[in-house]
C-alpha cells in the first residue's frame, strides 16, 4: 500500500487530530509516533534512516496510507521522493505557541522521567530512537526556546522551498476541514472536525500510563 499523503510538520503542530482527519477522510491507517510505539522493530528502521542508510520504506509503512509526526517527518523529503503521487500537509501553527506546548508536554522534564516509567509501552529502544531522530533535530538543546524557535520556521521554510506548491498543503488543524478536503480532493464530512492530544489530555494519558491505569 504507497503512501498518499506525507505529514511533514512537527509534532505538536495537530498531529494527533490530523492523523484522525486523515482516517475519517479515507486515508488511514494514518501513521504516527503512537504507531512506532507498537512496533518493537520499529527503532531501528528510524535510526538506519537518520544514519543515512537505505530503508525499505514499503517494510516501515506496511499497512499504511498515510503518515504524520515524528518520526517520519525528519524525513519528509526521502518519503517525497519515494512517493511521488503522495501529497504532503505541513502541519504549521505559531511558532511562541508550539514551543509552550513542546515544553508542557515532550519535551517536560517531569513528563520524560514518566516516559522512563512506562516500560511496557515505551522500550529504551524507541527512548533512544526518539532522543536520535527528534531531539536530535535541535541539538539535544530541547529547552532552549531560541534554538527551538529557529529550527521550527527553517524547517517549516525548507519545505515549502522544496516541496512544488501544487503538491503541498501549509494547514493549521484550527482552519477545519475545507482546506484539507479541497486539497485531497474528498467531501467535506458532516461530522465535526477531530480535536485530540491538547497539552492537558497528554500529560493525563501519561500520567495514566505511568501509573499504571491503562
Amino acid at each position: 500500500m504507497p503512501l498518499s499523503v506525507i505529514g511533514a510538520g512537527f509534532g505538536r503542530t495537530g498531529t494527533l487530530t490530523l492523523k484522525s482527519a486523515l482516517e475519517e477522510l479515507g486515508f488511514g491507517p494514518c501513521y504516527h509516533m503512537a504507531e512506532v510505539l507498537k512496533n518493537p522493530a520499529a527503532p531501528a528502521w528510524w535510526e538506519a534512516a537518520y544514519d543515512g542508510e537505505a530503508v525499505d520504506w514499503e517494510q516501515v509503512f506496511e499497512g499504511y496510507s498515510a503518515t504524520v509526526d515524528w518520526p517520519g517527518a525528519t524525513f519528509y523529503r526521502q518519503l517525497a521522493e519515494a512517493y511521488p503521487q503522495a501529497k504532503v500537509v505541513l502541519s504549521v501553527r505559531d511558532p511562541e505557541a508550539w514551543f509552550n506546548s513542546t515544553q508542557a508536554t515532550i519535551f517536560n522534564d517531569e513528563i520524560q522521567k514518566k516516559f522512563h516509567q512506562i516500560t511496557a509501552m515505551i522500550s529504551p529502544g524507541h527512548m533512544q530512537m526518539a532522543a536520535k531522530v527528534v531531539r536530535g533535530r535541535f541539538g539535544g538543546e530541547i529547552h532552549d526556546k531560541e534554538r527551538l524557535i529557529r529550527a521550527f520556521n527553517e524547517h517549516n521554510g525548507e519545505v515549502r522551498r522544496t516541496i512544488p506548491a501544487e503538491r503541498l498543503l501549509v494547514y493549521e488543524v484550527s482552519q477545519g476541514w475545507e482546506p484539507l478536503c479541497a486539497f485531497l480532493e474528498v467531501p467535506v464530512p458532516a461530522t465535526p472536525m477531530p480535536s485530540a492530544n491538547s497539552s492537558d489530555e497528554f500529560n493525563e494519558a501519561v500520567d495514566a500510563a505511568a501509573s499504571g491505569r491503562t
